[in-house]
């Protein structure tokens, strides 16, 4: 049964990563559920979704080209070093402290999802709209995502909304990107540190590839609306079990 779960959320996580982001409110929660320590569940998780953003680019490749190479390596070399430093703060986290950060974390990362047309309408009326060149917003998305790759997806398209990205594919194409980037430096600290649940994370790397490289049709068939409906639920869903996790035994 826990190999059944595993696997399932991974594959659906894959497919989900693929579409707007969001795959590891599968897996995380779902480690946890099998017993694995949440510090450990989350490196593991970050582990097992690895593959399936190689999958989810090589989907988009064709996206993926409308973008300029000298840019594209400069947004990469940005998010692989905030990537580094938030891998390296989770293992000054104690499972205690990560379990009550992570709730907020998952709620954060859906409404900035939900509201990131909202941020970038306001911040044009303001004359304050980022540039896709600019580097610090990606840093710090990029540190959050090295610490807790849950909503890493959602919390970059909110940042391209902000720099007044509008095509949702592109959106998407970039976004697995950048997460395959962040997340291969997260891999190796998390492996180098052993962290990592290696007789769970190898199978839903299996899953997590297939999944990812389903998800990109099925992202282009989507329409915009359903991708928002569909990511809301389980972000919110995830952060009311976390939140509820929290709370002290009766």
């Amino acid at each position: 049964m826990d190999i059944t779960v595993i696997l399932f959320a991974a594959f659906c996580a894959g497919i989900l990563n693929t579409i707007a982001g969001g795959g590891t409110f599968l897996t995380f929660p779902a480690l946890v559920f099998i017993g694995v320590p949440p510090v450990a569940a989350n490196a593991t998780s970050a582990v097992a979704v690895f593959p399936g953003y190689l999958g989810g680019a090589y989907g988009f490749r064709t996206e993926l080209g409308h973008f300029d190479k000298k840019q594209i390596l400069r947004l990469c070399f940005i998010t692989l070093f905030g990537g580094l430093i938030g891998s390296l703060l989770l293992f000054v986290s104690s499972n205690k402290a990560f379990s009550i950060v992570v709730p907020f974390l998952l709620f954060g990362a859906t409404l900035a999802f939900l509201f990131g047309d909202t941020i970038r309408t306001w911040a044009e009326k303001k004359d304050r709209a980022v540039s896709p060149h600019g580097a610090v917003g990606l840093l710090l998305v990029s540190i959050y995502g090295g610490y807790f790759n849950g909503g890493l997806g959602i919390v970059l398209l909110a940042l391209f909304a902000l720099w007044g990205m509008i095509n949702i594919h592109e959106m998407n194409a970039l976004k697995n990107g950048l997460s395959l980037a962040l997340s291969a430096i997260s891999v190796a600290v998390f492996a180098i540190g052993g962290l990592v649940e290696w007789q769970h994370a190898l199978g839903m790397m299996v899953a997590s590839t297939l999944g990812g490289y389903a998800g990109a049709p099925i992202a282009r068939a989507l329409p915009k609306s359903t991708v928002r409906i569909l990511i809301a639920l389980v972000g919110f869903s995830m952060s009311i079990v976390f939140f509820w996790r929290l709370l002290p035994s009766q």
